[in-house]
C-alpha cells in the first residue's frame, strides 16, 4: 500500500477538461473573453450561457485560436435548455463548433443539459461529425447507449465520489475506449477522480491513466503523451 500511494503521488493525471490552471497535464477551458494563452494545452468554444445574437463575432476569435497546436479541443458548447438562449440560436452554433472540430480533427466537448434529443437529432442528420467529449456525465446509462452507435465519448468528474449516482454506474458499463476523466469547476483534485474511478473500474491508477491518454491519442490529430 505504501508504494502504491508513494507512486500515485508522483504519477502525472491527464486532467481533461478543468477551468484551473494550465498547463500540459490538463486541458484548460479557454473562455471567448480570454484572450491571454499562459502556456499549456487548451480548449475553445463559445458555452451556451454565453452566447448572444452575435455570437459569430466571437467565434471568428475562437476560428482563429484554434488554430494553435496548443488548442487540443473546440468548447465547450451544446445545448442547455435551463440557462441558453433560443434553442435555433444554440444549434446554429453548436454546429459552427462542430464543423470547426471536424476540420481540425479534433474533439468537441459538450456541454448538455435537458438537450439529449438535440444531440441525438445531430447525430442521426449531420454526416460530418467529430469525435465528441461528453463533459460531466451523469445521466442513465440506457441514454448514453443510444449514442454509441457514434463518435461520443464519455468525461467524468466529481461525482464519481457518489457511489450511486448515474455517472458511477455508467462509468462500471462504458467501453473503456470512451472513457476521460476532468476535474471541470471542482475544488476536487484531479487524483480523486482518478482514485475513484480505478476503485470503480477495478484498474490500477496508472492502467487507467495509460488507457484515457490512448483513448485521447487515438481520436486526436492532436496528441497528448
Amino acid at each position: 500500500m505504501k508504494a502504491d500511494f508513494f507512486s500515485s503521488l508522483h504519477m502525472p493525471f491527464f486532467d481533461f477538461h478543468t477551468h484551473h490552471s494550465q498547463g500540459f497535464q490538463s486541458i484548460y477551458n479557454l473562455s471567448e473573453h480570454e484572450s491571454n494563452i499562459q502556456g499549456g494545452y487548451f480548449s475553445a468554444g463559445i458555452h451556451p450561457w454565453n452566447l448572444t445574437k452575435n455570437w459569430e463575432v466571437a467565434f471568428e476569435k475562437i476560428q482563429e485560436i484554434s488554430e494553435n497546436p496548443n488548442c487540443l479541443a473546440v468548447g465547450e458548447t451544446g445545448f442547455d435548455r435551463i440557462w441558453g438562449p433560443d434553442i435555433s440560436l444554440q444549434k446554429k452554433a453548436f454546429h459552427a463548433h462542430a464543423q470547426l472540430a471536424y476540420r481540425l480533427q479534433i474533439p468537441l466537448i459538450l456541454h448538455l443539459v435537458k438537450g439529449h434529443d438535440l444531440l441525438i437529432e445531430y447525430l442521426k442528420t449531420e454526416v460530418r461529425v467529430p469525435r465528441i467529449i461528453w463533459h460531466g456525465y451523469n445521466l442513465k446509462s440506457h441514454l448514453a447507449k443510444q449514442t454509441l452507435d457514434f463518435p461520443v465519448y464519455f468525461s467524468f468528474g466529481k461525482v464519481l465520489t457518489q457511489a450511486d449516482s448515474n455517472a458511477a454506474q455508467w462509468l462500471q458499463e462504458c467501453p473503456k475506449d470512451r472513457i476521460f476523466l476532468e476535474s471541470d469547476d471542482s475544488d476536487l483534485r484531479i487524483d480523486s477522480i482518478y482514485r475513484e474511478a480505478s476503485l470503480i473500474l477495478q484498474l490500477s491508477e496508472e492502467e487507467l491513466s495509460q488507457q484515457l491518454i490512448k483513448n485521447w491519442n487515438h481520436l486526436s490529430s492532436r496528441k497528448i503523451s
